[in-house]
């Protein structure tokens, strides 16, 4: 779902040269770099560039991503690429949505916050539907203020305990539609095959490259 209503011919391209990955998160930059391997950008991480994590004030995905790459891109003086993603729990609402990453506290304890997911649902009885979804909004920014952005998703359901030392956040206790193995269990690849960052980056990719 890249910006609705826009004009594909207006959308800015991606010369090859250097890009900034927008986060601290290692684990997400490990997986962007991997979506990016194939067309030829030399990628540096927020954190290797020693810039500041911008206070997430957005109200959706789209937003907090944006925010977070224009301020890359503004400091950097290069395009740059900012995620934002998280779980969204039918049961719970919606929730943690775009506050996933703060349910981990500031030691960025996923398993906490995992666990907190979890009893949050077991709190409201066994027959809580388990649904969930992650959604992946991804926002390129050049140093001159544009941006253009680009929203995926994936539907699943929710297992405990989780399973799986691969992937990262929520990861090991999301079983994607008519899936066996959690991203958790998955290789990278099985994952980016069909995640919801994946399907944001082929958006990306279409529209940029």
């Amino acid at each position: 779902m890249s910006g609705e209503g826009r004009d594909p011919q207006a959308i800015r391209r991606l010369a090859p040269g250097r890009l900034v990955i927008a986060s601290h998160n290692e684990g997400k930059v490990r997986e962007i770099r991997d979506l990016l391997a194939p067309y030829g950008m030399d990628v540096v991480s927020a954190k290797e560039l020693d810039l500041p994590e911008p206070e997430e004030t957005g109200t959706t995905f789209v937003a907090n991503a944006e925010l977070k790459a224009m301020q890359a891109a503004d400091l950097s003086g290069l395009p740059a690429l900012a995620d934002d993603s998280g779980l969204c729990v039918e049961g719970l609402g919606g929730d943690p949505g775009i506050f996933s990453a703060r349910w981990a506290g500031e030691a960025k304890d996923f398993d906490l916050a995992m666990r907190l997911v979890h009893e949050h649902l077991a709190a409201k009885g066994p027959d809580t539907p388990r649904d969930a979804h992650f959604i992946a909004a991804l926002a390129l920014a050049w140093p001159d203020g544009h941006v253009e952005w680009f929203e995926g998703r994936v539907d699943g359901t929710l297992v405990w305990p989780p399973r799986g030392a691969n992937g990262f956040g929520y990861d090991a206790m999301f079983l994607p539609v008519d899936g066996e193995q959690t991203f958790g269990e998955m290789e990278p690849q099985a994952k980016h095959a069909i995640s919801h960052r994946a399907d944001a980056f082929r958006q990306l990719v279409a529209a940029v490259f």
